[in-house]
């Protein structure tokens, strides 16, 4: 991998990082105000469970299309032919896909009062009703996120990530802002209609970039186009693979609104705040080094192919590790800060914590799978990542219904967390075969030393103890409960104090003992820091 393209992994995963940051503190301030505006009751459950049809529609009308083919396609256009060849395919891309949506959109319209039911079989009436409507309102967003995602595919091609990288935060703003101005008159339903000026905002952010790269829209519909076919072809077993996560989904939520009410929503909470770590990390990372890995395919670059992966891998395990750690150890902390006021109650709360715990278990595991299954969209190969997530999401139903039984809500957490180690430890084992090897002696060494690190961490953060007989006794109490000893746990300041210097004093841990023992990612942070405090000064020069 040339330093250019490492430039590029860092800088534009930076990029996309900070602005994640950005937009999953939006989406924590989001999920504040709908906990403490309706709690964990029957409102929130409909709006949560509304989400899954609409979604499920983008995910395999669009999503089933882009992720798989349409980025590798059309890098290899603009590597091997010309950009007006690539924006040909583009435009026949979006117009198939939108005549396609469209016409689904409509169907499920008028097919919405028979496929709620499915959804959450353990509704009252009143709860199906609101879900029904709901499920209408939102049906707009993804013809929105069509024109979205296709823009998105064109900027990544180009490796142009900035724009990109903010339309999460437009999508957040326009729920936010849904919330605060159209529910103290419209109640739950102006948080569906914020869900839609969010997706036109996140469409509307990117038109400005993708008109300066060159690409007009133009009707054209050629069914018989050699990219056309290509893309069907290889969309089709990555479409498959979709259908199988959201049947999972549904199944999720379907078994969720059968423990309790307020389930769905503690399952949805839970989920949108593990996802912090996955989305900064896991999704930038591979999203940066996406189009590398696919132009180094088309090129034939076989060495440079393995060495993108294996850096890249390093790094999500780097970020992903200790913040996982952190959030393990301060589960009730966090749930506390961001959810537990207003009318979510303390009984929520509790339930949200601990399926949190089950989440972050699986977040390493969840943060790798984008990156390992980019890795064989690159190569144009679908059938395999799409098989492996056939049989872990089946694993995922099936320990999901058996967990339940005993564990509540917190059962389905635990079930996707053990689903997602065996899809990431089986794509892992397979791309290690097809390539040869993944420069596994770094991978190891890397491996080990964030372990010791993160140990260490969990010492200085959790503190050491023993029981002799029926008494504790600390050996070291931890910044945990030295910061309780000195702070009114029973406030929301004395809990954001506790949680905010034991993370800050861990992270400092971790990145000490990481420089300590030579890890080599520390080197690479501290590289990336250097190189923007010299951007800076240069500006400021």
């Amino acid at each position: 991998m040339t330093a250019a393209h490492k430039k590029v992994i860092l800088s534009g995963a930076a990029m996309i990082g900070v602005a994640s940051i950005i937009s999953r503190l939006l989406g924590i301030y989001r999920d504040r105000l709908l906990s403490t505006t309706f709690g964990a009751g029957m409102e929130l459950d409909a709006y949560m469970a509304a989400f899954r049809i609409p979604d499920t529609i983008f995910n395999l009308v669009v999503v089933g299309a882009l992720s798989s083919a349409f980025i590798p396609l059309f890098t290899e256009y603009l590597v091997k032919k010309k950009k007006e060849e690539a924006f040909l395919l583009t435009n026949n891309l979006l117009n198939i896909l939108l005549l396609g949506l469209i016409g689904v959109i409509v169907i499920v319209f008028f097919l919405a009062p028979w496929l709620v039911p499915l959804i959450g079989p353990g509704m009252d009436e009143a709860t199906r009703q609101l879900t029904l409507t709901l499920t209408r309102i939102m049906l707009l967003a993804p013809i929105f996120f069509s024109i979205s995602n296709i823009a998105s595919g064109i900027l990544n091609s180009f490796k142009k990530f900035f724009v990109y990288s903010l339309t999460p935060i437009m999508y957040n703003l326009g729920i936010i802002g849904g919330i605060v101005f159209l529910t103290p008159r419209m109640g739950i339903y102006g948080v569906a209609i914020g869900v839609v000026i969010g997706a036109l905002l996140h469409m509307a952010i990117q038109f400005p970039s993708v008109w300066r790269l060159g690409y007009r829209y133009r009707w054209l519909l050629d069914w018989g186009h050699t990219g056309m076919r290509r893309v069907f072809k290889l969309m089709v077993p990555r479409t498959i693979g979709l259908a199988v996560y959201q049947i999972n989904l549904f199944v999720s939520t379907a078994i969720a609104s059968t423990v309790a009410v307020g389930a769905i929503t503690i399952y949805n909470f839970a989920n949108n705040l593990q996802s912090l770590p996955y989305s900064v990390f896991g999704i930038s990372l591979s999203t940066t080094a996406f189009p590398i890995l696919a132009a180094s395919a088309s090129q034939e670059k076989g060495e440079e192919f393995k060495i993108t992966l294996s850096r890249t891998m390093r790094q999500i395990l780097f970020f992903v590790v200790p913040v996982s750690v952190l959030m393990l150890l301060l589960r009730a902390q966090i749930v506390r800060i961001i959810l537990g006021a207003g009318a979510f109650d303390w009984e929520a709360t509790i339930l949200t914590a601990s399926t949190l715990g089950y989440f972050v278990l699986s977040l390493f595991a969840q943060s790798l799978i984008p990156l390992l299954a980019k890795a064989f969209y690159a190569i144009q190969n679908t059938v395999i990542p799409v098989t492996v997530s056939v049989i872990s999401m089946g694993i995922n139903i099936g320990l999901a219904l058996w967990f339940t039984q005993f564990m509540g809500v917190a059962g389905i957490a635990l079930a996707f967390s053990i689903a997602s180690f065996i899809n990431m430890i089986v794509l892992l084992i397979i791309i290690h075969v097809k390539l040869g090897g993944l420069d596994d002696r770094r991978i190891i060494a890397s491996v080990l030393k964030i372990i010791v690190a993160c140990l260490i961490m969990i010492l200085v953060v959790q503190g050491l103890s023993f029981h002799r007989g029926d008494v504790a006794v600390d050996v070291f109490p931890g910044i945990k409960g030295l910061v309780a000893n000195w702070v009114d746990m029973q406030t929301f300041w004395g809990v954001f104090v506790q949680a905010a210097l034991a993370t800050l004093v861990g992270l400092g841990v971790y990145f000490l003992i990481g420089w300590l023992i030579k890890l080599e990612e520390v080197s690479m942070v501290k590289g990336l820091m250097n190189k923007l405090k010299l951007r800076k000064a240069k500006q400021d020069a």
